[in-house]
């Protein structure tokens, strides 16, 4: 939940979606694990946008604080890239069971 529970929750949700439908032999599995990195790099980027905008206004943060900041940002687009290569490891999977 450190990336923001509404982004960790929609990407968990994204996640489970991608295994039902691997395991109903559904086609969505690839437009789900895309979905998932959109949603990941949209979830740092609104995450940076707040960040800098609470820094502007304060006038300056420390450098650690800062570095803090950008590795919770991260977290999101990781999860993301995560759920992105499970959907590229099951897509191989699936084309080599075929």
């Amino acid at each position: 939940m450190m990336g923001g529970p509404l982004f960790m929750g929609i990407l968990t949700l994204v996640g489970v979606a991608m295994l039902v439908a691997f395991f109903l032999k559904k086609d969505a599995v690839k437009q789900l694990g895309l979905l998932a990195l959109a949603i990941g790099v949209l979830g740092q980027m609104i995450g940076l946008f707040g960040a800098f905008e609470a820094i502007e206004s304060v006038g300056g943060v420390s450098q650690p604080m800062l570095a803090g900041g950008l590795k919770v940002s991260s977290i999101t687009t990781i999860y993301g890239l995560l759920i992105y290569t499970i959907s590229l490891l099951l897509r191989t999977a699936k084309g080599w069971n075929a």
